[in-house]
């Protein structure tokens, strides 16, 4: 509300938020594993003098050292630089708070940058075992990277004793930092393992193929052990409100919840089965539907993790819309187009269609309380959402849209915005019946 905010036609800020996260956590994710999957492999190797296997590790440290850190730092950029635009209040928020924090996550990171570098450059030109060494601060200041970041991200749905002590150490130490790091280590590994099976079965020789196949198999199964129980010490610490979304309360993350458990008993299932149990038999194009398969799931279960937070951005600190709970009272008493310090001028043209004036206003309170979720038309799209609303019946709604809709935001702003709102949502659906 006190910072200019980027408006996304279509797509919403949410979305285009989303999009760029969910691939950003594919990236990070495959980073932490590949790293691990490289020098274990390579120690593998070296320790069994395979040079079958080492020309194989050798031949994909080109690959993760373009994707994790050219692809993974250009997207890690472009989520803050879109996250800065579409919600400014939130970024702040989570800057003011963790500045040191991500000023300490520099070090890893660029520690991670320079030794996957020399990793990658290394090879013939360091010993074997300077080459381990490099390759193992390297998955160090990776998983380092990683620990720092999921303290801050799992505050903003368990921000813990921090509204109470201001402390940020009960801020980054919040509930769910532990279980969340547990079962993002564990999706880390079965990345690296997914991929090492859809490598493993371009390789020619029968033998190494196989042998690859059965050994990328074997890293899934620390997620079957991981995931299921990091998950659950993870619900367990989450607020009530967002376990009933997740069980029942919104029907779309129920499904999205069950969907990505359901997949990832079928991927363990069959990685067990097949790749395991008879690599020979493995295909590229099953690896290929695995990895796909495992995408979705990490895809689905960070969507449900976001979804799950509404109607808060920093859950009981402050709303989606960047209201916070504490401004309310003032707000209804001045209004919303009085208390931004962005809001549009709506001025009334003398002699003009009162309702027209009205309808003006109503499109400047949707732009603030509304658009930080909903697009007018599109992902999200509030003109489908109050199809067939009038304009009686949307204004009585807003009064209480946060009991109605559980994971929406209650309104903010007087009686006349309301109404100036309750206008504008039905004048996108002018055939409604009145």
């Amino acid at each position: 509300m006190n910072y200019p905010a980027l408006e996304v036609p279509y797509l919403g800020g949410g979305l285009l938020i989303a999009i760029i996260s969910i691939v950003h956590v594919y990236v990070a994710h495959f980073a932490v594993g590949g790293a691990l999957f490289l020098v274990l492999t390579e120690a593998k190797a070296y320790r069994e003098k395979d040079q079958g296997m080492l020309e194989y590790v050798k031949g994909h440290s080109r690959f993760f050292v373009l994707l994790s850190l050219v692809f993974g730092a250009l997207t890690g950029v472009g989520i803050w630089f879109i996250v800065g635009l579409v919600a400014p209040s939130a970024t702040s928020q989570l800057i003011n708070l963790f500045l040191w924090f991500w000023a300490m996550e520099y070090v890893p990171f660029f520690l991670e940058l320079f030794a996957a570098l020399i990793y990658y450059y290394g090879w013939d030109r360091l010993s074997p075992k300077m080459h381990l060494t490099v390759g193992w601060i390297y998955t160090g200041a990776a998983f380092a990277s990683l620990v720092f970041i999921n303290g801050i991200l799992t505050f903003m749905l368990t921000p813990g004793d921090w509204p109470v002590t201001g402390n940020v150490w009960d801020a980054w130490l919040n509930p769910t930092a532990i279980p969340s790091a547990i079962m993002r280590s564990a999706v880390a590994l079965a990345i690296a393992g997914l991929y090492g099976l859809l490598t493993s079965t371009r390789i020619r020789g029968e033998e190494l193929r196989t042998k690859m196949i059965r050994y990328s198999a074997q890293w899934l199964w620390p997620a079957m052990v991981g995931l299921p129980l990091g998950g659950i010490w993870y619900f367990s610490q989450v607020p009530e409100p967002a376990v009933s979304q997740a069980t029942g309360g919104a029907a779309a993350v129920t499904i999205f919840l069950f969907t990505s458990l359901a997949l990832s008993a079928l991927i363990f299932t069959f990685a067990y089965l097949g790749p395991y149990r008879d690599p020979k038999r493995f295909s590229f194009t099953l690896a290929v539907l695995f990895v796909l398969l495992g995408l979705f799931v990490t895809g689905t279960s960070e969507w449900v993790r976001e979804a799950i937070r509404k109607p808060w951005v920093i859950y009981g600190v402050m709303y989606s819309n960047s209201l916070r709970p504490g401004d309310l009272p003032e707000i209804n008493r001045v209004g919303i187009l009085n208390s931004a310090k962005w809001a549009r001028p709506v001025p009334a043209i003398p002699g003009s269609d009162p309702k027209t004036h009205r309808i003006a206003v109503g499109r400047e309170v949707f732009r603030l309380e509304c658009e930080p979720c909903h697009a007018v038309v599109g992902y999200n799209g509030i003109k489908d959402l109050v199809r067939g609303w009038n304009e009686e019946f949307t204004f009585e709604q807003l009064e209480h849209l946060d009991i109605l809709k559980g994971f929406m935001p209650p309104f903010a702003g007087t009686e006349a915005e309301r109404r100036a709102l309750a206008s504008y949502l039905a004048s996108l659906n002018p055939k409604a019946r009145r």
